[in-house]
């Protein structure tokens, strides 16, 4: 693991070995041998078929100034989750919670039960790829000038596919010269980009 941060001079490096193969074990070993971080840590799936139904996991970790009865609390907690989880040994925490239906929040409600827990954001994942015409202009700008028109004369058409949703994109000559001649800003920079993109969105 190699962990940076602009302060400090040099990167964080830790390695562990890989002992189970398993993410949580694992991770809970090197938390524990390389930063001598103690933890509690549990990641699990459910798997129908092929197909992931439901994954997630939590980690606890003891802050600096946390008192006694606080630790208490969370080990009676976690002892309830292991048994509200099931006693089968193939089903590893939280995977029984998940196939139950559990959601990350009722999760972590058991584990802070009694410590007035208040979340602070929940986000529900869903399939959407940002890929658009814009993106792949930006990255055509990216190219050197001579290099996007030797494309286009031996192919004839710029096309390109998306590696996350699979969607195939096409230009043609012209409308690649066009959108050179609108384009402003700088295409390595994000705030120049999102600028345009919202002026775009206001003139539709």
């Amino acid at each position: 693991v190699v962990k940076n941060h602009p302060s400090w001079p040099n990167p964080y490096n830790g390695i562990t070995s890989i002992r189970t193969g398993e993410i949580d074990a694992d991770l809970g070993a090197y938390l524990a041998e390389s930063e001598q971080r103690s933890c509690a840590l549990a990641a699990g799936t459910v798997v129908k078929g092929i197909l992931c139904s439901a994954a997630g996991g939590y980690i606890v970790e003891q802050l600096p100034g946390c008192d006694g009865d606080t630790i208490k609390i969370v080990e009676k907690n976690l002892a309830r989750l292991v048994e509200e989880n099931g006693d089968n040994q193939l089903t590893s925490v939280p995977t029984g919670l998940l196939s139950c239906g559990k959601t990350p929040v009722d999760i972590a409600s058991m584990i802070l039960d009694g410590l007035d827990m208040k979340p602070l954001g929940q986000v529900s994942p869903v399939m959407k790829c940002k890929c658009s015409t814009e993106r792949l202009f930006r990255s055509v700008r990216l190219l050197d000038r001579s290099d996007v028109d030797d494309i286009l004369e031996k192919q004839e058409i710029l096309e390109a596919r998306c590696h996350f949703c699979g969607k195939v994109y096409r230009m043609s000559p012209d409308e690649v010269q066009q959108r050179f001649e609108e384009a402003r800003g700088d295409p390595t920079l994000d705030e120049d980009f999102e600028e345009e993109l919202a002026e775009k969105k206001e003139g539709n």
